[in-house]
Formats: structure tokens, C-alpha cells, sequence
């Protein structure tokens, strides 16, 4: 085996080039049909040298069909060598070309170009021996082409073009494929538009397949869309070509070319009289063949009056014309407008011939209807300012008008709402008048609402007033002074110090200063310019006089008419050092001169504290004369029982005399003591009075005081007395007692025991009370109240 590879590579480069070339002439392709491949001689053996080989290309018709294998050529050698095989490599090598032992080459099968359109094959020849002869190089087999592909296009097109559009605008370029080969006529395809419709507004080019506008009058409100077909042929067009079709639908867009007009020739509108300003009326309806982006309608209105109480706007989103009211409607004045207004196109965007631009304005008339409306009045003016004269009453400070806009022109009633406002106002003629007298100083300026109502109870509006309070010279002007002393060594005409003045009123005041009585020791100095020096006229002075110093200060403001004020200044007298420094002073009472207000306040405190110590007097006096009234009864028990003060002093021996209790000691008819017996001829019933016993208290000296007990006779007030101090002194819990009556002293042989509910319990008693049918017709109803049925006896007095 090595030996051969070596006899080949030797052979190799020895070898005479070998080609295949076609054999035969015209004549014998078209008898056999088949070409020879020759295979021709080079250069001597052991020269290598590249072989020129010449191949014809074999070619094969595509779509042909191979029941049987039909021949395509012939593989030759020009070695004169005895050729035995060939083989074949490459493309389609054994399976779609077979090659036999004599070198003709055949096709199996049908082929398509479209597939595979060439095949690359090598050839090899052996000889008897099947020794390699020759290594052909490549050959090439084509697939020869015929038109079996129709035209296809990609899809469907959908363009648009404006209408009114030039001449020649392009408007899409279609494009059509063929796959047969394209050097050939098989793949060359030709463009025409079907007739189908109205297609002579457009014109295809027949190779590039572009449509383009044929005319300039395209109208979109005439027609909007044109569907085109398209037909590509191949084989150039010819009728033996294929073909395919296409639509292309191309919308017109639209553009400016209508003018808008007014759908009517008169619009009527109603609008009230209290429409608001630049709110819309009504609409004007336009027409418009145009769509809405290319409606661009201008309004005017010629009449200049209507046009500043009108205006037109365009509508959103209809565009059509809004009418805007400009300025307020009076129906009382207007009660209807007529006018004309016009509309035209924006002639920026408009595509109209020269000659049609004139009549591209329309013009309807508009009859605006004003309607009534019940208004408030309406005042004279926005606001009023009147002046007022201060401290005075004015009757006649000015005049508030309004007026019923409406034609039934009710009559206006005015009102004031604020009630501390200091004016008043006549409720049918408007006048105002002042309810008191103005302070500019407490307020210069009042401010109020005044209201105005239609009768008997409409509608209403309100106006403000300012009412101006104008100054005059009624304030006296005040003395402002800082504090004055005095030097022990000042000398004559010595300026101890500096006075002012200051004036409530608004006026400009021009202020003098005077002495206003004559003073030994000081004198003012007028300086002409509002203030004053006070100077010495006699010293020195001592610091030891008693003598306080002052002086009376006159001011005058200048004013019409001129206010005086008179205000005592007092003057400190001092220690002073060299530099007139005070280093002790002698203090002096300064006292200004006291306000009107000031003293009508302390007036009025002091008759608010009469008033009240009045009242108190006449209710005293009416409880002692009821208290009087009691003593004429007769009865010294009815006194004392009914009496009912609890503590007044010495103002007590006015309610009743302390001495009859004397003298009931000194009658002693009226008192039993318990140490005596009863006398065998008095009346066997109790006393009227029983001796009345405050509880003892807690107290050890209470109870030694409690054992003395007292004699009713002379002297027994006075031991009694000294009882009840005694238990005052010493009973921290007992009650404080400051008059007589209050102990409940009633004689010290009363079986009723004491009326006072100082020493009784809150619980009931089983007292028994028919001892008070003694006591007299007046205490016959007291005791039957508690049970008493009838009375045993009675006691007259």
C-alpha cells in the first residue's frame, strides 16, 4: 500500500492533464441530446504544470420530468488508455446524477429551480485495473429556468391623499414578487390597474408600480375613498404571462375648501335682563361640509352699539357661533335688539379659487329678546360720605335714595339693622338724622349699612354710609409738665422748669401760658411756640419753710371758640448741689385739673350709693312701723312674741320698751316665783308668761351660775343679764347675744316655757297646749289647731 501511495504522488506530478470536453458538433447535441466532456493532453509526463482544462457546462430544464433517466452528457478522457469506470462526487452525486461505465452522465428525478437552482460535481476515471487515470476537477450542472412562479404581492394598502391635491402627487408605490429567475422574462413583471369603479382620478407606472393623482379635483365631501386593484403580470405583460392582484384603498383627507354659512337666516333668542356678563345666550348654528379641525369660522358683528353689549365666540366642540353678552341688559331701557352678524372662512387655510373668496362670507340677522326680571333697588350711589358737625344734634345729615328698577316701581322702605348705630334714618324718605351727639375724639368715623326694601315685603339691597364726625374746639387743653422743683439758692428769673400743652381736638392749636393769679415767688415766661419757662421772681428759699409752693397755669388754645384750662402746679422745694442737682426735697402735692368724665363717674357712684342707703332707710322705717302698730293691742305678750329681730343694738329700744318688763316685776300680778306659794285667792291656772331656760351647756360656770336663781322682782332684769354674760363669757359653743329679747326672757313663772326655737329640739313635743285658751281670744285658734277640743275657762284681762 505505501508503495502505491508513493507510484501515485510521483504520478501525479508526471501526469499529462487530462480534460472533458463536449463532444460532437449542433448537429449531434440535438440527435443524441448530450454533450461530451473531453479530457485533453497537456504537457510531457514529470513536468507539473496546471492543467487548462475546458468544461461546457451541462444544463437540465427544470420541472422536466424522469420516469426513466434520461442522459444530460458524457464524461471523455483524451488518454488513449482503456477506460473502465468513472465515478462522480459532489451535489446530488449517485442520487439525483448516476454516471455509467462508458461516462454518460443522467438525471433521476424532476428538478426545481426555485429549490436548487446549480449542482457542483468532480469527476474520476480508473482503468482496468481500477487504477486511478485522471482527477477531474469540478464541473457545474444549471438548472435551466421556466415560468412556473406567479407574481405575489405582500398585502393589501390603505393610503390617503388630500383633497385638491396637484397633479402628479404620488400616492403609494406597490410592489409585487416573482421567484422565477430574474435575468429571465420569466421574473419580469409589468403594473395595470383593473377597472373597477371610478378609478380615473389615478394612473399606475407600469414597471415601478407607483400611483399618482391624475387630476386636482379630488372632493372629499363628494367622495371620500376610492378602492384600486392592482394587477402584476410576468413574462413582461405578455398574455401568456401569470398574474396577481392587489387592492389599495386610498381615503381622501379632508382640507379647508367649504366655506361655513348660517343654517338660518333669522335666530331668535330670550334672554332675562339679569344675565350674568360673558355667559353664552344662545348659539348660531353653522354649515360646514368641512370636518370639525378644518371649521375656522370668523364672526363679526358691523354694528358698533351692538357689538360692546354682544359678542360672538366659538362653540366647543361644534364650533358653531355662541353669542356672549358684554355688557348689562335693562329691560325698562331695551327691551330687544336687532342686528346682523356675519361669518367667513380663515382665509390662511383656505383652498378656494381666487374668484370664490368673495363669497365665502354669509351674514343672518339675530333678534335678542329681552324678558323681565324682578330687581332689587337700586341705590343712587355705590357708597355715601356725609359730614356731621360733633356735639351737636343734626336733623338733616343727608339723604339715602334708591329706586325700584322694575316698571311697577314699588315704593322703597329704608331701615338701619345695626342698633348701636348712632343715626337713624326716615323709613320712607332716606333722610338721616343723629339720635345723639358726636364725639370725634371717642370716634371720628361710623360706619353702618343702610337697607332698602321694595313693600310690603320684596326684595332688598343694602348701601354703605360713612358718616364723617367733623372737629370743632370743645376740649380744653391739658397742662404736660415734667416734675418742677425749686432750689434753696436760685436766684431771680431762674428757669426751674419747662411747660406744655396738648389739645384733644384735631385742630391746630396755638397754645399761651399765664399766670392765672399773682404769685410772690414764681412767674411763666410765654415762648411763643407752644411751651412756657417757669422762673423765679423772689429768692432764695429754705427747705424748713412749711409753706408749700404752686403756682395756678391759665391755657388758652387759640382756638374759635377759645378753651381755657386753669390747673394747679405744684412745686417741689430742694437741697441742690452746685450743678443744681437736687440732693433732698420737701415733697408737694401736684394736682391737675380733674376731667369732665371723670367727675360725671364719681357722680354717678355717689348717687348709686344714696340710692341704695335710701332704700335701706325706707325699709327700716317700714319694719318699725308694722313693730309700732303692735303696741297699740293692749297686750304685753303679743308685743314680745312676734317681735322677731335677731340683734340690733342699741337700735332695739326703738322696737319696744324694756321698762314694762319692770313694771310687770313691780305689778307682780304677772309673776309667780317658784319658791312662793300660791297665794289661796289668785286663780289656780299657770302664768302667761313662762320663764324661759336656755339648756346648759358644758360649762362649769354655767352650772354654778345656774343655781342663783333669779327673783322675779326688782332687780331680776338686771341679775339675768348678769347670767347670761356670764355663760357668753364662758360657753365657747353658745351663740353670741347682743340684745335683751333675744334670751327669750318671759317671767320665771311661765308654765309655756320659752317661744324661742333656740333651745328646742327638731323632733315633735307631747307638750300639752291647753294652757293657751288662757292666754286670750288670739291663741283660741293655735289651740284648737293642736287638738284642743274645747276651753275650760277663760281669762279676761
Amino acid at each position: 500500500m505505501m508503495a502505491w501511495l508513493q507510484l501515485w504522488t510521483t504520478g501525479l506530478m508526471a501526469i499529462v492533464s487530462v480534460a472533458l470536453a463536449a463532444a460532437g458538433d449542433s448537429g449531434l447535441r440535438a440527435a443524441e441530446g448530450h454533450e461530451e466532456i473531453v479530457k485533453k493532453e497537456s504537457h510531457p509526463v514529470l513536468f507539473r504544470q496546471k492543467r487548462d482544462w475546458i468544461w461546457n457546462s451541462l444544463y437540465v430544464e427544470e420541472e422536466k420530468p424522469a420516469p426513466v433517466a434520461y442522459k444530460i452528457g458524457q464524461l471523455k478522457s483524451s488518454q488513449m488508455v482503456d477506460v473502465k469506470s468513472f465515478k462522480i462526487e459532489g451535489e446530488g452525486a449517485n442520487t439525483i446524477f448516476t454516471v455509467d461505465h462508458k461516462g454518460d452522465l443522467f438525471v433521476t428525478r424532476s428538478l426545481d429551480r426555485e429549490e436548487k437552482n446549480a449542482y457542483h460535481l468532480t469527476a474520476k476515471m480508473y482503468d482496468g485495473n481500477n487504477k486511478l487515470i485522471e482527477d477531474s476537477g469540478e464541473f457545474l450542472v444549471q438548472v435551466t429556468d421556466i415560468n412556473d412562479n406567479t407574481p405575489v404581492f405582500t398585502g393589501t394598502y390603505n393610503r390617503s391623499i388630500t383633497e385638491r391635491s396637484t397633479i402628479g402627487t404620488k400616492v403609494v408605490e406597490v410592489r409585487a414578487t416573482d421567484a422565477d429567475d430574474p435575468t429571465t422574462a420569466n421574473a419580469e413583471l409589468r403594473y395595470s390597474l383593473i377597472p373597477n369603479g371610478d378609478i380615473s382620478p389615478f394612473g399606475i407606472d407600469s414597471i415601478t408600480g407607483a400611483i399618482s393623482c391624475k387630476t386636482n379635483t379630488l372632493d372629499r365631501e363628494t367622495k371620500s375613498q376610492y378602492v384600486l386593484v392592482v394587477k402584476a403580470q410576468d413574462m413582461r405583460g405578455m398574455a401568456s404571462g401569470s398574474t396577481s392582484t392587489t387592492s389599495v384603498t386610498i381615503t381622501v383627507a379632508d382640507a379647508n375648501d367649504n366655506i361655513a354659512s348660517f343654517t338660518r337666516k333669522t335666530y331668535e333668542l330670550l334672554v332675562q335682563e339679569d344675565h350674568k356678563l360673558n355667559e353664552k345666550i344662545g348659539t348660531l348654528e353653522l354649515e360646514d361640509r368641512d370636518l370639525i379641525q378644518n371649521k375656522e369660522p370668523i364672526f363679526t358683528i358691523p354694528n358698533e352699539n351692538e357689538k360692546k353689549v354682544f359678542g360672538v365666540e366659538l362653540s366647543s366642540p361644534d364650533k358653531d357661533g355662541d353669542l356672549m353678552l358684554r355688557q348689562a341688559l335693562d329691560y325698562e331701557t331695551t327691551s330687544s335688539f336687532t342686528f346682523t352678524v356675519q361669518v367667513r372662512e380663515n382665509l390662511k387655510n383656505l383652498r378656494f379659487p381666487a374668484d370664490n373668496v368673495n363669497s365665502a362670507v354669509t351674514s343672518a340677522q339675530v333678534n335678542v329678546k329681552v324678558l323681565d326680571v324682578d330687581e332689587a333697588p337700586v341705590f343712587s350711589q355705590p357708597v355715601y360720605t356725609f359730614t356731621v358737625v360733633e356735639e351737636r344734634l343734626v336733623n338733616n345729615v343727608g339723604t339715602v335714595t334708591a329706586r325700584d328698577p322694575d316698571k311697577v316701581n314699588k315704593s322703597i322702605r329704608y331701615s338701619i339693622s345695626d342698633k348701636d348705630c348712632p343715626v337713624s334714618i326716615n323709613p320712607f324718605t332716606g333722610q338721616l338724622s343723629t339720635l345723639r351727639m358726636l364725639d370725634r375724639e371717642l370716634e371720628a368715623t361710623h360706619m353702618f349699612q343702610v337697607k332698602a326694601q321694595e313693600e310690603p315685603s320684596g326684595l332688598e339691597s343694602f348701601v354703605k354710609v360713612n358718616i364723617i364726625v367733623q372737629d370743632i374746639n370743645d376740649n380744653k387743653p391739658e397742662l404736660t409738665v415734667d416734675e418742677i422743683f425749686v432750689c434753696e439758692n436760685d436766684l431771680t428769673d431762674t428757669v426751674i422748669g419747662t411747660l406744655r400743652a396738648a389739645d384733644k381736638d384735631d385742630q391746630p392749636a396755638s397754645f399761651s401760658f399765664s399766670l392765672a393769679s399773682e404769685s410772690s415767688n414764681f412767674s411763666i415766661r410765654d415762648s411763643g411756640n407752644g411751651t412756657a419757662d417757669v422762673t423765679v421772681k423772689q429768692g432764695p428759699f429754705s427747705l424748713d419753710d412749711p409753706k408749700d409752693y404752686s403756682v395756678d397755669v391759665r391755657i388758652g388754645d387759640g382756638g374759635r371758640p377759645v378753651q381755657t384750662s386753669v390747673t394747679k402746679l405744684s412745686i417741689k422745694s430742694c437741697r441742690c448741689d452746685a450743678r443744681r442737682i437736687p440732693t433732698q426735697c420737701k415733697a408737694g402735692a401736684r394736682r391737675m385739673g380733674v376731667s369732665v368724665h371723670a367727675l360725671i363717674a364719681i357722680l354717678l357712684c355717689i348717687l348709686t350709693i344714696l340710692v341704695i342707703v335710701i332704700l335701706f332707710v325706707m325699709r327700716k322705717r317700714y319694719q318699725k312701723d308694722s313693730l309700732a302698730n303692735l303696741k297699740n293691742s293692749g297686750e304685753i305678750h303679743e308685743q314680745l312674741v312676734t317681735y322677731d329681730e335677731e340683734g340690733g343694738g342699741e337700735m332695739d329700744t326703738n322696737g319696744y320698751d324694756v321698762s314694762i318688763l319692770s313694771s310687770a316685776c313691780h305689778d307682780g300680778s304677772l309673776l309667780r316665783h317658784p319658791d312662793r306659794h300660791p297665794h289661796p285667792d289668785r286663780h289656780p291656772h299657770p302664768s302667761l308668761y313662762a320663764m324661759v331656760q336656755k339648756p346648759p351647756p358644758p360649762h362649769p360656770h354655767h352650772h354654778h351660775a345656774q343655781q342663783q336663781q333669779p327673783t322675779a322682782c326688782k332687780g331680776d332684769m338686771a341679775v339675768m343679764i348678769e347670767v347670761k354674760k356670764d355663760e357668753a363669757d364662758h360657753d365657747r359653743d353658745g351663740f353670741p347675744y347682743d340684745t335683751l329679747h333675744i334670751y327669750g326672757y318671759e317671767g320665771p313663772e311661765s308654765l309655756a316655757g320659752s317661744l324661742s326655737s333656740l333651745g328646742s329640739s327638731s323632733t315633735g313635743s307631747n307638750l300639752d297646749y291647753d294652757f293657751l285658751n288662757d292666754w286670750g281670744p288670739r291663741f283660741r285658734t293655735l289651740a284648737e289647731l293642736y287638738g284642743v277640743d274645747a276651753p275650760d275657762y277663760y281669762h279676761q284681762y
